[in-house]
């Protein structure tokens, strides 16, 4: 099943604030938190072609970028079309 994955590191204001909009639309995700976890870190890199930043958050096999990249998907209506056509339920 597909899901949204958040990709955090502690104490990272613009990955509060992708948990918040995800919240806010009462969309459910998983936050995979990066802190110390060099292992993790490089699967993200490998999943994202090299993106090192965080957030990186990814709705199913799309990957969206990072918060900013979220919150003008959600400004242009474009969310909740990729949310069904990932097969996400809301």
């Amino acid at each position: 099943m597909s899901e949204v994955a958040v990709y955090t590191t502690r104490f990272c204001g613009y990955c509060v604030r992708a948990k918040q909009l995800l919240d806010a639309e009462g969309i459910p995700f998983r936050e995979i938190d990066l802190t110390g976890d060099d292992e993790e870190r490089a699967r993200l890199i490998e999943r994202s072609a090299g993106k090192r930043t965080v957030p990186q958050i990814f709705i199913g096999s799309v990957h969206v970028g990072g918060f900013m990249e979220l919150l003008a998907m959600h400004r242009r209506g474009q969310l909740e079309p990729l949310l069904e056509a990932q097969g996400i339920d809301l």
